[in-house]
Formats: C-alpha cells, sequence, structure tokens
C-alpha cells in the first residue's frame, strides 16, 4: 500500500504542477489504483495534496501528503501521463514497469529553450499583425518579446519569484516596444502585445474548469494566482506607459 501511494502521489503530484485540471489528476490517479485492487481518494490544495488509499475490505489504509512541485506547463505530459494510466487499467502493469515508463516520459527530451524563445517572439508578433498593427510595430514586437522572455527565462533559472519574474519581464518587453514612438506606427497595439506571452491562460482556463466540477478551492486559488500575474503585469506595462505617456497619449 504504501509502495502504490507513493507512486500515485509522484504521478499525481507531476500532473497538478504541470497544468493540468484536478478532476483530470483525480480521475487517473484512482484509475491507477483500480489497476491494483485499491481505492483512492484525493483532495487537492494548491500547494500540496492530501492521498488515502484502502483495499476493497476497508482493513488496510494508507495515508500520504505530498507538496505539488513547481513545473513548466506542459501539454506533453498531460497527454502521455493520462495515457499511461489507461494502460496501466488495461493491461494491469506491475509497479516496477510503471516507475519505469513513469520515468521514461519524464527523461524525454524538452524543447530547446532557444526554439521555444523563437516560437514566442513569432506568436506575440503575429498578435501584433493580427490586431492591425503595421510591419514597423510587427518586428518591433518580435524583439521586444524575444527580450522579455529571454530575462523571464534568466530570471526563472535562478529562482527568482514569479511575481517579480512577471513584473521585470513586462516592463522591459513594454520598454522595448515603446522605441515604436519613434516611428509613425501603431505604437499602441505594438505595446499591449509586446507582454501577451505572459498572460497566464493555462490557470485561468484550469481556474474556471475546477469550479465548475466542484473543486471550488483549488478553482479559486488558482484564480487568485491567476489574476495577481496580471496585476503583476499590469504594473509593469504601466512604468513604460508613465514614462512615454506624453507620446502615448
Amino acid at each position: 500500500m504504501k509502495e502504490i501511494a507513493a507512486f500515485i502521489a509522484e504521478y499525481a503530484g507531476c500532473l497538478l504542477g504541470s497544468g493540468v485540471h484536478t478532476s483530470r489528476v483525480i480521475r487517473n490517479s484512482k484509475r491507477i489504483g483500480e489497476s491494483f485492487g485499491v481505492t483512492v481518494q484525493m483532495t487537492a490544495f494548491h500547494k500540496s495534496i492530501v492521498l488515502t488509499i484502502y483495499d476493497n475490505a476497508g482493513t488496510d489504509v494508507f495515508t500520504k501528503v505530498v507538496d505539488i512541485p513547481v513545473l513548466p506547463i506542459s501539454f506533453e505530459y498531460n497527454s502521455e501521463l493520462s495515457s499511461l494510466s489507461w494502460e496501466a487499467y488495461d493491461k494491469r502493469l506491475p509497479l516496477d514497469v510503471l516507475w519505469e515508463k513513469y520515468h521514461q516520459i519524464k527523461a524525454k527530451p524538452k524543447m530547446p529553450s532557444s526554439l521555444i524563445l523563437l516560437l514566442t517572439g513569432l506568436a506575440n508578433a503575429s498578435f501584433c499583425r493580427l490586431f492591425n498593427g503595421d510591419w514597423i510595430s510587427v518586428g518591433i514586437v518580435f524583439l521586444a518579446t524575444l527580450t522579455g522572455f529571454f530575462i523571464r527565462q534568466q530570471m526563472q533559472r535562478r529562482g527568482v519569484n514569479h511575481f517579480i519574474v512577471f513584473t521585470v519581464s513586462a516592463f522591459f518587453a513594454a520598454m522595448c516596444a515603446s522605441a515604436t514612438l519613434l516611428f509613425d506606427s501603431t505604437a499602441e497595439i505594438a505595446i499591449a502585445t509586446s507582454v501577451l506571452y505572459l498572460i497566464p491562460g493555462v490557470p485561468l482556463i484550469n481556474g474556471v474548469i475546477d469550479i465548475i466540477e466542484g473543486h471550488t478551492l483549488t478553482g479559486c486559488s488558482r484564480l487568485i494566482q491567476a489574476f495577481l500575474l496580471i496585476i503583476c503585469i499590469s504594473v509593469g506595462l504601466s512604468f513604460p506607459m508613465l514614462l512615454f505617456k506624453n507620446s502615448l497619449l
């Protein structure tokens, strides 16, 4: 029971830390428990999980409390770990095989940070064009996004508080985008779209899903976290606007 609980706790923590909504994590965890003939009861909070498993006779019970790790948003973990739960259920995989497959999924090479940086810059530049920004603004937004996102990556690697990371990244991206004021271009659109890469879309979506599906506490925690990050983005964006307000307004 202890070994099964250790795996399910590690598995559920990885999913929650990677940005998966709560009900899916609970369903996957229960499915793995059923493959071993045990019942899983789980309560998920914003930073921890309370996990209890017991056999069908109710004679053997084990409870474990684990912290949820802070991980990058990963749709690959969402898909592949969910598939692993079905494989465990359908094939009744032994625990050692499950651990091996789990570590193989986590050991897969990640997308290079330089490629993520480039794609993020192209995405933000595309948003600028989509909102009717001219080509000068598109080019400057691309460079501004590269600058802001690179700063974000470096600060995250050094373990800086994420509220500070979002504020500083938004500030530098908006400052670079303010270069559009030197040209006869769509400066307002450029400055506004330069920080779109920071919008916490996944926490906002997951928070709403959690509330709708009855996980109100976790959903509210995620929404509050997302709104605080949006405030940080607004603070970082406001300083360049105040510095250049004569030109911007």
